[in-house]
């Protein structure tokens, strides 16, 4: 008896991850929907915020001058919802990550009405965290109905896991970020795994759903990378770490403008204020500075000689400041694609300064260095990195640039605050 106890847990185990299969393929193609109808919403506002309407009004649409209207008002409009709806569209966006604890579920109409809102009206943030906050609250109480003994944890993960297989299309990315939380649970050789089964099936079904349904592609398309030699090594070491040092100081200035912008008290106030500040930056750095910036890094990418260094260093600054300013005023969005054109916009600079540094070397190095700071995420740095140029003759160098870049990030206050205002570290 005793020597079939291993086989007998053996097949416990494959039992109880078999179970697992069902519930993960229907979350995950419920959150890849949840995403894909938000932003195809958002989409169409777009269309009649900034080309239908500005045309019926004989204004140009990206004019210094609608961008400041459109953007205060985009920023009233929200802190009148935040202010009406129950929940209050949900905590202070400013103390919130990308995976959270489960909302009460009648907060999620209200939240996700003012993403909408955010994505349409330019705001610069990007829809992960009010999605996968959505598709978590929503899987926590359709699941806890049908199975009421079933841990909250599980149904974070297989929710938080099908909407990031969604937004990047590829389920490795949702098990590159849930690895890094899950493999400090220790365990018997293949834990993590167990742990990740529920979860990869989740972000398979959400990433196959938006791949079928909408196509997404994260490749700049940018020119081929013809290879490492020991320059390209100096350059990526360097362009790293300085992208981790423009994220960190924008890290360290969030408790600051958060605190500003919290002395106004009131959320209308606060919003239409965030909003005139936004719509100042994009008439100071153009459309491009606008939105949550996916489309905007492909338009960039497509003509890296299309502009000078000054003009990227300039869109990298405006962008930085309106994700500080979008982060800390009370919109709801995510950091992660804001983040990402900053990173673009850096490694084109650093481009057109050194016209011997590959392009497609220069934006991987400096993504992964801004993501490092803004996410304090390893593995979504270098996996987000890697994609853009889909070429795998840089992963060695992101590997070795990573390493300066971690050393400068790590241990310092996350883009993330305590409920008090405090940096959390």
């Amino acid at each position: 008896m005793v020597s079939d106890s291993p086989a007998l847990a053996e097949s416990a185990s494959a039992r109880r991850l078999l179970l697992l299969i069902v519930p993960a393929l229907v979350v995950g193609v419920a959150s890849a929907l949840v995403l894909l109808g938000i932003s195809l919403l958002a989409e169409q506002l777009r269309n009649v915020l900034w080309e239908t309407l500005p045309e019926a009004l004989s204004i140009g649409g990206y004019s210094s001058l609608w961008m400041i209207v459109m953007l205060t008002a985009t920023g009233l409009a929200i802190g009148l919802v935040i202010r009406t709806v129950h929940g209050h569209a949900g905590p202070d966006p400013a103390t919130t990550g990308l995976v959270d604890p489960p909302l009460p579920p009648d907060v999620i109409p209200g939240l996700l009405v003012v993403t909408v809102l955010a994505l349409a009206g330019g705001v610069s943030l990007g829809p992960e965290n009010p999605i996968t906050a959505a598709n978590i609250a929503l899987a926590f109480w359709l699941g806890r109905r049908a199975a009421p003994r079933t841990p909250a944890a599980l149904w974070i993960a297989l929710a938080s896991a099908g909407t990031i297989g969604a937004l990047f299309g590829t389920p490795v990315a949702a098990a590159l970020i849930l690895s890094e939380s899950l493999a400090a649970g220790g365990g018997e050789p293949g834990a993590l795994w167990d742990r990740l089964f529920g979860p990869l099936a989740a972000g398979a079904a959400g990433a196959l759903t938006m791949t079928l349904l909408a196509h997404p592609s994260f490749d700049l398309s940018l020119p081929p990378y013809p290879g490492p030699n020991w320059d390209d090594l100096l350059a990526s070491v360097v362009i790293t770490s300085a992208a981790a040092l423009l994220g960190l100081a924008t890290v360290y200035a969030f408790p600051y403008v958060h605190r500003a912008f919290h002395t106004l008290r009131h959320p209308v106030l606060m919003l239409t204020c965030g909003g005139l500040v936004l719509g100042l930056l994009g008439a100071l750095g153009g459309h491009l500075t606008l939105f949550k910036g996916l489309d905007e890094v492909k338009e960039l990418s497509a003509d890296p000689n299309g502009w000078s260094a000054g003009q990227f260093a300039a869109m990298a600054v405006v962008k930085t400041a309106a994700l500080v300013t979008a982060a800390t005023c009370g919109f709801r969005g995510g950091r992660i694609f804001p983040a990402v054109f900053i990173g673009v916009a850096l490694g084109l600079c650093a481009h057109a300064t050194v016209d011997a540094v590959p392009p497609a070397l220069a934006v991987a190095c400096a993504v992964l260095g801004v993501l490092l700071a803004v996410t304090r995420q390893g593995w979504l740095s270098l996996f987000t990195a890697a994609v853009l140029v889909s070429d795998p003759a840089v992963l060695p160098l992101l590997c070795i640039a990573s390493l300066p870049g971690w050393l400068l990030v790590t241990g310092r206050p996350q883009m993330q605050l305590h409920e008090d205002g405090t940096p959390l570290r």
